[in-house]
């Protein structure tokens, strides 16, 4: 186990396979930032599934216990089941989990179950078809997302966590909705503040919905009870519903900042680690392993890059209209 500079350890990798998506969403790839033009990584340039392995194995080897797949959107990566089937493959990796928007979800959901995927989260932001394609700004219809959770828990990678980032002005309507809807079906809705996530989604913070207003909105009209957490640095404030009906997470990395306790690494479809989601830098593993590099030097530069670490963003946030560059969350995924 490696501690950084303020004695986190690393536990939970999340993985980009790719930095394209077929949303368009407005509060991470806007279309205007993100267009037809847009140059998006060749090919070669995607580290292969033999070297995402490679590190994922290394990181197992420093005390990480949780890879989850990200984007981009993950689904878009051919053959990502082969993928899948090598890192449940790996000792010591207890949760292999997927973030996806869903949308190619349906028709996959068993293969990658098959293939020893444990659990999947989907991002839905809304249940009404004209605020959820305001917000994907690809006219993507609700119900081919909720077939998608459906089949992802009939095939077993459940519970589906469901993620709702919530921005004001745009979707906070849909709140009480999201809540009613999943209430009975299984899955955990968890509520995520509006982050200035990058540099290219506008964020200012009188859109930021805080996590508390949300509880309380939901508390009115379902009384809630807290629910600990379950592990230390779980990124969720957990609450029940008294009358037994599930439960619901509010994400708060705006008003309640839980930097103290995160053990999250990143790495980049190309290869970068990035040791904070709201890094301006990664640092760069592909070029050194695709240069002859050993396990051990690549542990080492793993070992160097993580117990440097003194990262705690969302505790110092840059002042609104900052021009502080950040990587962009499609690139290293949320």
């Amino acid at each position: 186990m490696i501690i950084d500079r303020l004695q986190r350890p690393v536990r939970d990798l999340r993985i980009s396979v790719t930095d394209r998506c077929n949303f368009r969403c407005r509060y991470c790839m806007p279309r205007e930032s993100f267009g037809s033009d847009f140059e998006f990584l060749p090919r070669a340039q995607l580290l292969s599934f033999e070297e995402i392995t490679r590190l994922a194995r290394l990181f197992a080897a420093e005390g990480v216990n949780k890879l989850r797949l990200t984007g981009g959107e993950p689904l878009l990566r051919r053959e990502l089941p082969k993928l899948i089937a090598m890192l449940a493959a790996i000792d010591g990796i207890d949760d292999l989990a997927l973030t996806t928007n869903g949308s190619l979800l349906a028709a996959r959901a068993t293969q990658l179950a098959e293939a020893g995927l444990t659990r999947v989260t989907v991002s839905l932001d809304a249940l009404d078809d004209q605020t959820f394609a305001a917000m994907n700004d690809v006219r993507f219809g609700v119900e081919r997302v909720l077939a998608g959770i459906e089949a992802a828990a009939e095939a077993g990678l459940g519970p589906v966590k469901v993620n709702m980032v919530v921005q004001r002005g745009v979707n906070e309507h849909s709140v009480l909705d999201m809540a009613e809807y999943f209430r009975d079906q299984g899955h955990i809705l968890r509520f995520i503040e509006f982050m200035d996530v990058g540099n290219s989604n506008h964020w200012v913070r009188s859109e930021v919905v805080p996590s508390t207003e949300i509880r309380d909105l939901v508390d009115a009209r379902w009384p809630l009870a807290p629910v600990d957490r379950s592990y230390r640095g779980e990124v969720a404030e957990r609450y029940r519903y008294l009358d037994g009906r599930g439960e619901i997470g509010l994400i708060s990395s705006v008003t309640q900042p839980f930097c103290g306790a995160c053990s999250r690494a990143r790495l980049s479809a190309d290869g970068k680690l990035y040791t904070c989601l709201f890094a301006d830098a990664g640092h760069d593993l592909r070029e050194p392993m695709r240069s002859g590099a050993g396990d051990a030097e690549l542990s080492r530069q793993i070992q160097r890059t993580w117990t440097s670490r003194a990262d705690r963003y969302s505790e110092l946030r840059a002042p609104e209209g900052s021009s502080q560059p950040k990587v962009e969350m499609s690139y290293i995924g949320g």
